[in-house]
């Protein structure tokens, strides 16, 4: 039930890493976190999971919330970083061909 959520901020960009599990019990604290991030006019948010361990359907519907927020604000949403599992989630739910989604072995 650990998370930790670092967010580093530069005008119209966010990094923000995630690490720990990403569940019931804490994705409400990921939500808390990056969705005020997504209702800013134009930005872009870059979130690196390369350090979650586990995520679950609460923490999917958390970054589909996110993604569509900042569509709708203009802005770009990509996810870096993901497992093999983790990118296996995103693709078996579809949300592969919406979100842009870098894996561990492509990030710079």
């Amino acid at each position: 039930m650990n998370i930790k959520i670092d967010v580093i901020e530069n005008d119209h960009s966010v990094e923000a890493k995630v690490s720990g599990e990403i569940d019931v019990y804490t994705a409400p604290k990921v939500r808390e976190t990056l969705f005020p991030i997504s209702e800013r006019e134009g930005i872009t948010l870059r979130v690196d999971l390369t350090d979650v361990s586990y995520m679950d359907s609460t923490g999917l519907g958390v970054f589909v919330g996110i993604f569509k927020n900042i569509r709708a604000h203009n802005g770009t949403f990509q996810l870096r970083g993901l497992s093999d599992r983790l990118k296996r989630l995103f693709e078996i739910t579809g949300l592969a061909d919406i979100i842009d989604i870098n894996c561990q072995n492509e990030v710079e």
